[in-house]
């Protein structure tokens, strides 16, 4: 079991609660770049997050991941597809899938081998589209204590392929020419316990508390409530998208 699979496939029912939802107009954006609207395949699907807005836009969606566990650890998976596999070894036919979208982990396997994989499962003018987000945003104090943990605390228990997310993916070379998708971001009004909720379901957190018996997230708790206010108060939380998109079979 890789290190992805044994991350994600405990609490996936955590995961899925403080995860935040991406923006309908990217949806939209993605059916149509797609040539047709038959077939989009969900690669490392998790909870479903990109799944389930593209059952809007397409008459078949099927969603993979390496961890059953995440596959089955929430409902409302409505008529999507699932099932387990390697993002490399995909057990659809070629030329199948008019979309092919991977939601916040194309760091785990950016490999030679999955665009392989990726090219021969998409129609010859499919469109593929990989995207990530990094550190939140809500406003500067807050930021401050947040990029602390993130960067500082937490630092030596990020896993591999991290840092392609803080770069926005720009450090990964696909074997095609990538366009410029338009300014999308994730947004959502969160109270302080969402916001500790979300931070617990961080990767590094989960391994920080292995390590150290204790919660970072807890001791880190009374400076956000300081610069907070009111717990209950809810914020503007901002996550710019990055991008890596284009058409591999052009």
């Amino acid at each position: 079991m890789g290190d992805s699979v044994r991350l994600f496939s405990i609490r996936s029912d955590e995961y899925a609660q403080f995860r935040p939802t991406y923006p309908d107009d990217l949806f939209r954006w993605l059916a149509d770049r797609s040539p047709r609207r038959r077939y989009a395949l969900d690669v490392a699907a998790g909870s479903g997050q990109a799944t389930l807005p593209l059952l809007d836009h397409f008459e078949q969606v099927f969603a993979c991941d390496a961890s059953p566990h995440q596959l089955t650890g929430s409902s409302g998976w409505r008529s999507a597809t699932r099932f387990a596999a390697q993002a490399e070894r995909l057990p659809l036919r070629d030329g199948m899938a008019d979309l092919l979208v991977v939601a916040q982990a194309l760091h785990w396997f950016a490999t030679p081998a999955f665009f392989v994989e990726a090219k021969r499962v998409l129609a010859p003018n499919g469109f593929f589209c990989a995207w990530c987000y990094s550190l939140l945003r809500i406003e500067p104090m807050l930021d401050a204590v947040i990029a602390r943990l993130h960067g500082d605390t937490l630092n030596d228990y990020w896993p591999q392929g991290r840092a392609s997310v803080d770069a926005g993916y720009r450090d990964i070379q696909a074997p095609f020419e990538a366009l410029e998708p338009p300014d999308f971001a994730i947004e959502a009004h969160w109270n302080l316990p969402q916001l500790l909720g979300y931070m617990r379901t961080w990767s590094a957190v989960k391994q920080w508390q292995k390590a150290h018996g204790d919660d970072p997230i807890a001791q880190l708790g009374p400076e956000l409530a300081q610069h907070w206010g009111d717990p209950e108060r809810q914020r503007r939380v901002r996550w710019p998208l990055h991008f890596l998109a284009g058409y591999p079979g052009r």
